[in-house]
């Protein structure tokens, strides 16, 4: 995997080390193995960006993203502003769902998620505010891939995430282009394997209440 982004060699491996461990909590193998970086600079980045908050441990000593990230998206997502706009139609989604619901935009290659809020349900999916998710699996990836004229809403069971389903619209510009991704997801216990017929509907109605307040 070529890191190199920028002339800054060091900066563009740290954020490699940070976008692998988006995806999930990992080993140093596995870091190594997602970031082609040799194990002691992985290892030594690593460990750098926890001593800033970037990086943690969790209980089988994985690395995983740290909790100055979550404030620094925060900051970001409160800066950007169609998360802002978005906010009162994801409310009203989780509200009508009683499912946590994410809205998206696309980041070069992957997806990032620039607003989240949590289903009320103890069992629910949790996606942080700065996430970078991959564009190939999971509805809001194939939202922000599809042609201008895509489909209305898709779905995904399980794509990404074993036991996860998910629903997703896009979010058009004035230009007719899709600038979001607005998503319900959940269990799939709660969410069954067509969650298209419970959330579509409601997805769509999400996304056009944010279309409304975005061209104005």
């Amino acid at each position: 995997m070529d890191t190199r982004v920028s002339d800054v060699g060091v900066l563009d491996k740290a954020v490699a080390v940070l976008d692998a461990l988006a995806e999930g909590p990992k080993g140093l193998g596995d870091l190594v193995t997602a970031t082609g970086l040799p194990r002691a600079t992985a290892h030594r980045l690593a460990v750098a960006l926890e001593a800033h908050g970037m990086t943690a441990r969790d209980e089988a000593g994985r690395f995983r993203l740290g909790h100055r990230l979550v404030v620094l998206g925060r900051a970001a997502a409160g800066s950007f502003p169609l998360a802002e706009l978005a906010r009162p139609a994801l409310e009203r989604l989780r509200e009508q769902t009683s499912e946590s619901v994410q809205l998206y935009v696309r980041d070069g290659d992957r997806r990032r998620c620039i607003a989240s809020l949590d289903s009320p349900n103890e069992l629910r999916t949790i996606v942080p505010v700065g996430a970078l998710l991959p564009l190939d699996r999971g509805s809001a990836g194939r939202i922000l891939t599809a042609p201008a004229d895509g489909p209305g809403w898709v779905e995904s069971v399980e794509e990404r995430e074993p036991g996860v389903a998910s629903v997703s619209a896009p979010v058009r510009g004035a230009d007719g282009t899709v600038v979001a991704a607005v998503s319900v997801s959940g269990p799939v216990g709660r969410t069954t394997r067509e969650p298209g017929a419970r959330y579509g509907n409601a997805v769509l109605r999400a996304a056009a209440a944010i279309e409304s307040r975005f061209r104005t």
